[in-house]
């Protein structure tokens, strides 16, 4: 990779490009770039030596006229400010386009959480809670997991939370175990929802699913349980990656034991019987579908240059730059966006926000079967604005719905004169 970009500075331009397609004023556009408040705190954590340590942390609250703001938390070393900002302000557009009642919101700390036992994440989680305190409820901000995190940190944050508060409030955070409130079906969210997507624009396109082939660039929870799910629609899963690097078979992968191998060993590298590749390497082979399931920008303008896949489909928030953008679309390459392919997580945290309201479960089929819906009425709305309005790209026609909508709550709620 040769470009370096902000993805704060990336969602911007996303955010613009879609405005030239909608009546909005200079004013009224730069109030929708920009997220209503922003959270810096040190953290301060005793180790287990009993050194203390201090960690920057961050919390972006973005545009709360949908609803209460909804967003992970995330425990990586290249968290930053921008970052934070722009995947708050991306998670506040995913809910409006899949049409779910809630703003964007986004934490995430300064840390390698494999550089810390056990004990100090839960002590690092408890701190954080702690800070946010004052802006997060079930009313208010609902974190969820995130890259790094899952049902332990949230069960921890909720825990806190309800200690500090002396309430039950179990909707202060989603992506909790079942047993303290969670959702069946979420940890397979974000996952199923790539598969919809893939589904659905497979249908649209005229191509089969069986037989197709698939390269999937970052091999975590949604990137894996994606891969399962295609493979079980008879879907070629061809090359999967991780940080370790990537393995190729032409013939196909087993998704499911490449994930057991994965657990065993800590990476995707050395699975038997398959060829080593880079990350780079995945990203340009010549596949029906490309899932992107990393972090931002990891597919730049050169990249793109040399990109062989007929479709993309991101699983990760923001993996194309730009630049990368603009080469596809010219190349006339579909990009399913994140802020509709990614949006199986927020969705089914918000059924367990409902659930945890009404306290009431819902069984896995239905949670299924919702989030199905969901994703069905979201890629024809897609569809719709992208023909209707003859748009240059669907991420475009995926912002065009979304703005609109943010700019309709803002409306109604007197945001603007």
């Amino acid at each position: 990779m040769t470009e370096t970009v902000n993805p704060f500075e990336s969602f911007r331009t996303q955010l613009d490009e879609a405005a030239g397609f909608l009546d909005l004023s200079d004013g009224e556009l730069e109030r929708l770039k920009q997220p209503e408040r922003m959270l810096e705190t040190i953290l301060s954590v005793e180790r287990d030596d009993g050194s203390l340590t201090t960690l920057t942390a961050f919390r972006s609250q973005f545009n709360g006229d949908r609803g209460p703001y909804k967003g992970g938390i995330r425990y990586h070393p290249n968290v930053s400010r921008d970052e934070v900002k722009a995947l708050s302000g991306w998670m506040a557009y995913k809910c409006a386009l899949v049409d779910v009642p809630f703003g964007g919101g986004k934490g995430g700390i300064v840390i390698d959480p494999h550089d810390y036992s056990e004990a100090e994440l839960e002590s690092v989680t408890r701190a954080f809670a702690t800070e946010l305190r004052p802006l997060v409820g079930p009313d208010r901000d609902i974190p969820a997991p995130d890259v790094n995190t899952g049902q332990r940190e949230m069960n921890w944050f909720k825990d806190t939370y309800e200690q500090l508060e002396d309430v039950t409030a179990p909707g202060v955070v989603t992506g909790k175990s079942l047993d303290a409130g969670g959702s069946e079906g979420r940890v397979e969210a974000t996952g199923r929802s790539v598969m919809l997507t893939a589904r659905e624009a497979f249908d649209y396109l005229d191509i089969e699913m069986d037989g197709a082939s698939v390269a999937v660039q970052g091999y975590g929870n949604a990137g894996a349980i994606a891969a399962s799910l295609l493979e079980d629609r008879g879907a070629n899963i061809v090359s999967v990656s991780d940080s370790s690097g990537a393995i190729y078979d032409p013939n196909g992968l087993d998704a499911d034991a490449v994930s057991d191998h994965k657990t065993e060993t800590g990476c995707v590298a050395d699975y038997p019987s398959t060829k080593e590749l880079t990350n780079e390497e995945l990203l340009t082979l010549d596949v029906d579908l490309l899932i992107p399931a990393a972090l931002e920008n990891a597919i730049d303008e050169e990249t793109a240059e040399e990109l062989a896949a007929d479709i993309v489909i991101e699983a990760a928030n923001g993996p194309l730059t730009p630049a990368a953008d603009d080469v596809l679309a010219d190349r006339d390459v579909y990009v399913l966006p994140d802020i509709l392919a990614n949006a199986g997580g927020v969705t089914v945290s918000y059924f367990e926000w409902v659930q945890n309201r009404q306290r009431f479960h819902w069984t896995e089929e239905r949670v299924n079967d919702e989030l199905e819906a969901v994703i069905e009425d979201a890629f024809a709305a897609l569809i719709d604005t992208y023909e209707e309005r003859d748009l240059p790209s669907l991420r475009t026609a995926a912002y065009v719905i979304a703005i609109q909508r943010v700019l309709d709550a803002a409306e109604k709620n007197g945001r603007f004169p």
